[in-house]
């Protein structure tokens, strides 16, 4: 179930379905013991952050994608097939973007610069 639950919630993540993405992760993340826990929670926490971003939630936002990024920061660069090293530059980017944005400023982030997960491995997610 774990290999399909995870496709499933990159593809949602990269299609900006973030707090259904969050449903599966949660899933993975509480019925697993190992430290690949931590990407689950990682992932989930940076796309709960951006799930604030776009409810126009700076607090939450921030806080979030800090708490998502340094989950991932513990993680494999390519753990599970996932390109974790990418999606942490990408985090840590929007992260300071936001940080030197302020509150009131928020609204000027471009959805482009929400991060997406890249698969290095297809075989494997």
């Amino acid at each position: 179930m774990s290999e399909n639950a995870l496709r499933v919630a990159v593809h949602m993540f990269n299609a900006g379905e973030y707090f259904e993405q969050h449903e599966i992760l949660e899933e993975l993340w509480r019925a697993e013991a190992g430290p690949i826990r931590e990407l689950y929670q990682g992932i989930l926490q940076v796309g709960v952050g951006l799930h604030h971003l776009e409810r126009g939630n700076h607090h939450g936002a921030v806080t979030l994608l800090k708490r998502g990024i340094d989950r991932l920061g513990s993680c494999a660069p390519d753990a599970l097939g996932i390109d974790v090293a990418n999606l942490l530059l990408q985090s840590r980017r929007l992260h300071r973007e936001l940080v030197d944005l302020g509150p009131s400023r928020m609204g000027e982030v471009n959805r482009s610069h929400h991060p997406r997960i890249t698969v290095v491995t297809p075989d494997v997610v």
